[in-house]
C-alpha cells in the first residue's frame, strides 16, 4: 500500500469534539480511491492532515513508508495537492507559478516542459499559460492548480472537490488525467459529493460521518452485486442522522 492513515484524530484549539475520530484507512499503488461523505464530516480536515497543512492530535499518515509527522518535508515531496479554494499567486502568470512550483520540488528543465506542454494541450490553456492569473476564470484556476500539482509527477495526488467549477469537457478531460496518473502506479485519492463520479471512477471509496469511518467499498464488488452507491451512502448517513435525533 501507497498510503496508511493510522488512528487518526483531530480537534480544533480547546473543542471536545473530535473533526477526524480514529480514522484508520489505506491506499493502495495503481488505484483511485474516494473519499465520500456530508458536509461537515470531516473530509477536508483528513485531507489537510494529510498533506501536511494541518498538525493532528494523535495518529500517523505515512505516504511509501514516510511518516507526514516526523518527515514532513520528503513525505510532502510524495505529494500533488489540489486544494478546494485553488488559491494561488495571482499577480503571477501561468508559467511563473508553474515554474515556482516545479523549482520547490527540484523538477529538471525538461521533465517540466515536457509534463507542461501535455497538460496545458489537455485542459487547452496554451494561449493563457503567460497571462496574469488573476484575470483567469474560476475553471481556469483550477487547471493550473492541477498542472502545477502534476508538475513533479507525485506518487500521491490528492484532491478535495476538483469537479465543482467545471465545464464537462474540462471534468471530463480531469478524470481522464486521474485515471491515467493512477495507471501509471500512482494514487489518487478524491473527496467529492457527486457519487455517480465516484461510482464510475473509482476503484474503491470510504465513507466518513461525524469524523468515523463508516465502511469502505470496493466499486467493482458494488456494482456485481446489483448495488447502488447513492442507497449505501444514504444508509449511512441517515444511521448517524437517527443517531442524532436520538440524544
Amino acid at each position: 500500500m501507497l498510503v496508511e492513515i493510522k488512528n487518526l484524530t483531530k480537534s480544533y484549539g480547546n473543542s471536545q469534539v473530535k473533526a477526524v475520530d480514529d480514522l484508520s484507512i489505506s491506499l493502495n499503488s495503481g488505484e483511485i480511491y474516494g473519499f465520500l461523505g456530508s458536509n461537515g464530516a470531516g473530509k477536508s480536515t483528513t485531507i489537510k492532515c494529510l498533506v501536511g497543512i494541518y498538525p493532528f492530535n494523535s495518529g500517523d499518515i505515512l505516504v511509501d513508508g514516510v511518516s507526514i509527522k516526523s518527515d514532513p518535508l520528503s513525505a510532502k515531496k510524495l505529494i500533488g495537492y489540489v486544494s478546494d479554494n485553488h488559491a494561488v499567486f495571482e499577480r503571477l502568470t501561468g508559467r511563473e507559478y508553474v515554474n515556482h512550483i516545479a523549482n520547490l520540488y527540484n523538477v529538471k528543465v525538461e521533465d517540466m516542459q515536457s509534463r507542461c506542454d501535455k497538460l496545458l494541450k489537455i485542459f487547452n490553456l496554451e494561449k493563457h499559460f503567460d497571462k496574469p492569473i488573476k484575470n483567469y476564470s474560476h475553471g481556469m484556476k483550477q487547471k493550473i492548480t492541477v498542472i502545477a500539482a502534476l508538475v513533479h509527477n507525485p506518487k500521491l495526488w490528492v484532491l478535495d472537490e476538483p469537479l465543482t467549477g467545471l465545464d464537462p469537457q474540462s471534468a471530463f478531460q480531469l478524470k481522464k488525467v486521474m485515471r491515467e496518473h493512477a495507471n501509471e502506479g500512482n494514487t489518487v485519492f478524491f473527496s467529492s459529493h457527486i457519487l455517480d463520479v465516484v461510482e464510475n471512477l473509482c476503484d474503491r471509496c470510504c465513507i466518513i460521518e461525524q469524523g468515523k469511518l463508516k465502511g469502505v467499498y470496493d466499486i467493482n464488488e458494488i456494482k456485481n452485486n446489483k448495488q447502488s452507491l447513492e442507497k449505501i451512502f444514504m444508509n449511512e448517513v441517515s444511521e448517524d442522522l437517527e443517531d442524532e435525533g436520538e440524544m
